[in-house]
């Protein structure tokens, strides 16, 4: 155990220290070239330590691997990379193989080898090849997964052969993380899929009955005394936008920046982006928002997805507030208005740099500069001789600031690990700024049996000009089993009134106490029904802590099931069997307001085929009936999926819900009264997603998003004060809604080169809105893709990636 780990010993009483046998591979270092061809013809590979007797995953949990379906695997390396040869027997004519763009598993068999160059059994840097050639790479942590964001530069091939198939892959040493120590132990594990079976197979087991697969790992031994080269890659970019609409002419410009990757040394790395462009990442999934909280969005940045696992510990970071809505609205005086808001805020540059030291201790920073921004207010001025005249005055809604997040976490028993975490944001000049700092924990018995995880936040905000800055904190504990067919989890959280992690995280809902508990069952070997089941029972209480009211209660069955034809079927009841107090829809300065929320039971049932198949088809309907007159709400999802070939695939969706005697708010009256409505509301949510693959680098993607949805009010309430309404005939204001929006996107990708890619995309999109509307599906549907409605984008971008050692080269 690290010294730095002993100030954390009281936490660890309940761990025992018995360590299992482990799987070990010896490399063998190499001064011939390794070519990547897949054909495995060199000299090394016959001198290299073979790997084999892989065991079964799933479905049946510890079976030794078939002779006619056994793996082969070597590795070697050299001061450059470490190198990976697999031959995997099986029959030639039914190993799947579709062509996807990266980083998508779909049907297609694939091979993976996943690394800890740490051997501490928290994080693995996973790097898979599909039969068709196709790369997967991300990173594995317990608390998180699989995270394939990540993506690194490396190279492999593929070959189906008339005894299967072999792969052949090159991982330089950037695209990895270890110790400085002269002599390397790292962790190792290799995985294969047999597709059409559903079959899983690993070198080193991984137990079903243990969660963290990582602790499980083999161990790669061999290593010694390689001089890596220096890591330092530069991505100039290059991308050219065409902007055009039916109201202004056709716009063109350029954009151009440097990514920058330099490894200070073979642990900690340093991303840096100078001038970003983000103009062809996936659109938002933008939908009517009634609720008092703002819509939380997808992060599809690739800077602040890639590698940010070290970043989110504590859930204190939600990257979209760099860069996103100014953090103030203009204050307007008589006869003015704000004719131009931003909606989002430049992002001047950011870096990130992370890593961890051979003691288990990982030091992350992330920083990232917004620029200054205004909004427009005119001011409407009647003169003397009645005529009218305008004065525009510009109002700086967001300062210069300064996003940081500083993560430090030690890592200690293979499987546990203490984490402080700070994130701030600095405004420039008389503007609020925020701190956050929290201690986090999770704690695993040695093996892996029982887990105590929890967390201390605490928030100070300083509003300039108010002496009395907020100080809030949020605690979380809870205590689990992890193991066995029988599992469980106790929980138990408390929010005080001023916590605030908004500037750089979210959080709906504050001052609140809450417990949770959770007992679960499933099966760890197939039977003659299921693959796998899982039945699980939970119960939650939520606690307003100014008036001790239940604001939230929740008691849920559910089941999931896998057949013997690998189909996903699932049904659950989910209830909330009292009435409980809702504070937030009320949107009153009072803040002890409260609206009385009915009782209410759920059920849903899903099916989702096995997508082998050339026709899979999702289905998930769900009804709620709530405990007032006729309130219903339906919603159903259907998303049929038909495979033409390995190349072309194409997925329509549809959501429908139907919200029946909605109550929600709506208004504030002139007596500041709070004005709810009875509502009906109908959403209809169409897509289509294609894509169509050339090769393992050359693909055409397209998706299409409309979402219509639009709001009735049948009659007016007034709110009371035990949160029950009053029928409000006086307000007779039209706050009828209709939104539409539309996207489409056809984009080609082009690989041209490791790391290298030129991309082409067209987009065109649409949002309107209206309190006079048709209800008639079509005529909003026409209106939406109306020309004189759309924007049109198209846009080429070129991004080069430059290793530093080719230069000196």
């Amino acid at each position: 155990m690290p010294k730095t780990s002993y100030i954390f010993l009281p936490l660890l009483l309940f761990s025992c220290f018995i360590f299992g046998q482990k799987k070990t591979l010896q490399t063998k270092f190499i001064t011939e070239k390794i070519s990547i061809d897949a054909k495995l013809d060199e000299a090394a590979w016959t001198n290299a330590e073979l790997a084999n007797n892989f065991i079964e995953i799933f479905p049946t949990n510890g079976k030794p691997e078939t002779p006619d379906r056994k793996s082969e695997v070597r590795i070697l390396y050299d001061n450059e990379a470490v190198y990976v040869a697999a031959k995997l027997f099986d029959d030639p004519t039914k190993i799947m193989k579709e062509l996807t763009q990266r980083d998508n598993f779909v049907s297609a068999d694939h091979f993976g080898v996943w690394f800890n160059g740490y051997n501490d059994g928290q994080q693995e840097f996973r790097f898979f090849v599909s039969a068709s050639g196709v790369q997967i790479d991300g990173v594995y942590t317990e608390t998180i997964g699989e995270d394939f964001t990540w993506d690194a530069i490396w190279e492999s091939k593929t070959q189906i052969t008339d005894f299967g198939w072999v792969v052949e892959m090159k991982i330089p040493y950037a695209a990895l993380r270890f110790s400085t120590e002269k002599v390397q132990t790292w962790g190792l594990n290799f995985y294969r899929e047999i597709r059409r079976d559903r079959q899983q197979l690993s070198w080193s087991l991984l137990d079903n009955k243990i969660v963290n697969e990582s602790t499980q790992a083999g161990l790669l031994t061999g290593i010694e005394n390689i001089e890596t080269p220096t890591r330092l890659f530069l991505i100039p970019y290059s991308s050219f936008y065409l902007n055009a609409n039916k109201t202004q002419k056709t716009i063109g410009e350029f954009k151009g920046g440097l990514d920058i990757k330099y490894g200070i040394n073979d642990a900690f790395t340093l991303d840096a982006i100078l001038i970003p462009d983000f103009g062809q990442t996936k659109f938002d999934n933008v939908e009517l928002n009634l609720s008092a909280f703002e819509q939380q969005f997808v992060e599809n940045r690739p800077f602040f997805t890639e590698g940010t696992d070290l970043f989110n510990k504590g859930n204190l970071l939600y990257t979209r507030r760099i860069g996103g809505e100014p953090s103030t609205y203009p204050t307007t005086g008589d006869d003015e208005e704000v004719t131009d808001y931003p909606l989002t805020v430049n992002l001047l540059n950011a870096l990130k740099i992370s890593g961890r030291t051979k003691s288990g201790l990982g030091i992350g920073v992330l920083n990232a500069v917004t620029e200054k921004t205004e909004a427009t207010v005119k001011k409407t001025i009647t003169n003397p001789d009645n005529s009218i005249t305008t004065e525009n005055r510009n109002v700086v809604v967001e300062p210069l600031a300064n996003f940081n997040v500083l993560v430090l976490d030690q890592r200690f028993n293979q499987n546990s690990s203490v984490s402080l975490v700070n994130t701030n944001v600095t405004r420039n000049g008389e503007f609020r700024d925020a701190n956050v700092s929290a201690l986090v924990w999770d704690l695993n018995t040695t093996q892996n049996t029982y887990n105590l995880s929890g967390n201390y936040k605490y928030s100070y905000i300083n509003e300039f000009g108010n002496q009395d800055n907020r100080k809030g904190y949020d605690s979380y504990l809870n205590f689990r089993k992890t193991s066995g067919k029988y599992r469980f989890s106790l929980a138990g959280q408390y929010v005080s009134d001023d916590y605030d992690n908004n500037d750089l995280g979210i959080n709906f809902q504050t001052h609140y106490h809450s417990v949770y508990g959770n007992v679960n069952y499933r099966i760890l070997k197939p039977n003659e029904l299921f693959n796998s089941f899982t039945a699980g029972l939970t119960q939650y209480y939520e606690f307003d802590n100014r008036t001790g009211m239940l604001q939230a209660n929740r008691l849920n069955l559910v089941f999931n099931t896998e057949n013997k034809k690998n189909d996903f079927l699932g049904f659950a009841i989910n209830t909330r069997p009292f009435v409980t107090y809702d504070f937030y829809e009320p949107r009153s300065e009072n803040e002890k307001r409260f609206v009385q929320i009915p009782e209410q039971i759920q059920f849903y049932f899903f099916l989702s085929h096995n997508y082998n198949r050339k026709l899979a088809i999702d289905f998930n309907p769900y009804f709620t009936f709530l405990n007032e007159r006729e309130r219903v709400i339906y919603n159903i999802l259907f998303s049929p999926r038909y495979r033409i070939n390995d190349k072309i695939t194409i997925i329509y969706g549809l959501t429908y819900n139907r919200q029946n005697n909605n109550t929600g708010w709506v208004a504030f009256d002139e007596d500041d009264n709070t004005i709810f409505a009875r509502r009906n509301r109908i959403s209809v949510t169409n897509t289509i997603q294609g894509k169509y693959t050339l090769n393992n680098k050359m693909n055409f993607n397209l998706l299409v998003r409309h979402y219509w949805s639009y709001v009735t009010n049948k009659r007016y309430l007034t709110l009371l004060d035990d949160g029950t309404f009053a029928d409000n005939f006086a307000f007779t204001e039209n706050l009828n809604q209709n939104f539409n929006t539309w996207n489409l996107d056809l984009s080609y990708s082009w690989w041209f080169a490791p790391g290298s890619q030129v991309s082409v995309m067209y987009r065109n999109s649409s949002s309107l809105f209206s309190r006079e509307f048709d209800r008639s599906f079509n005529t909003n549907f026409k209106d939406a893709i109306d020309n004189n409605n759309l924007n049109h984008i198209f846009s080429i971008s070129l991004r080069y990636f430059i290793d530093y050692n080719s230069l000196k080269k």
